[in-house]
């Protein structure tokens, strides 16, 4: 059987409160889509994306050392690009169904807490959820802080006269994430788009570098990641075009 077109999978859960886009951010990654209409998650829902991690191809050119009188150096061999498999699990925000959603915390080796830079509570909440997930999921969890709905936070040109809605500002969510050890902050617009691939690809880049630094058992899935391994290729059902794919799901 032919080995599958990714080295790892990843676990990443994207939580906060109800309304704060992390369906449409998880769509936009998966599909390169928004939906102004989404119904509102219950449960899970399910998604996943194959990206590139890791120092990419490059080429190598001889370099002369003439000045020293020397030969030019061989080139050298670049590592094969890595690939990951973000397998993404998209929880409900409502506390009607918390109990439920902690449920998805476990194996996970990552987790984007979403906030809404319009609406204060929403941001008010991130503590909450941050503890709730590390009381739950594995001590090296990567956890990014992400705002969203920028696009609703700042004029569309120089002469929009539109006031801005934003409720949060950037340094007080930056230094939220620094002083709780989240890995970073984020703005980003599922609408427009901008920022998504990048919060993504910080968690995902910093689990290879936990990967690169022996940190997770690949072979336990508990982990929340795992290699291709002996048969790994059976338990994987390939997105469609360019790795991207999502599906719903229920509890």
């Amino acid at each position: 059987m032919s080995s599958p077109p990714w080295d790892y999978i990843a676990k990443l859960v994207c939580i906060g409160d109800s309304g704060c886009g992390k369906s449409s951010l998880t769509i936009r990654l998966c599909e390169g889509r928004f939906s102004p209409q989404h119904d509102v998650t219950i449960g899970v829902e399910f998604g996943s994306r194959i990206v590139p991690v890791g120092p990419p191809h490059s080429k190598h050119s001889s370099t002369s050392s003439a000045a020293d009188g020397g030969l030019p150096e061989p080139p050298r061999a670049s590592p094969p690009q890595k690939h990951m498999k973000l397998s993404l699990w998209d929880t409900a925000g409502q506390e009607t169904y918390k109990s439920v959603t902690r449920s998805y915390f476990r194996g996970a080796s990552g987790a984007l807490l979403v906030f809404d830079i319009t609406r204060r509570s929403t941001f008010a909440h991130v503590t909450d959820w941050l503890n709730d997930l590390r009381a739950i999921a594995d001590p090296d969890i990567v956890v990014i802080l992400v705002g969203n709905k920028l696009d609703q936070a700042q004029p569309a040109s120089e002469d929009d006269n539109t006031p801005s809605k934003r409720e949060v500002t950037t340094q007080e969510a930056t230094d939220w994430a620094r002083h709780n050890g989240v890995l970073q902050y984020v703005e980003t617009s599922a609408k427009s788009g901008e920022n998504v691939e990048d919060a993504f690809m910080r968690v995902a880049e910093r689990i290879f570098e936990n990967i690169n630094a022996g940190k997770y058992d690949l072979n336990d899935r508990r982990s929340g990641v795992k290699g291709p391994g002996p048969g790994g290729a059976k338990n994987v059902r390939l997105s469609t075009d360019a790795g991207r794919g999502m599906t719903g799901g229920c509890c």
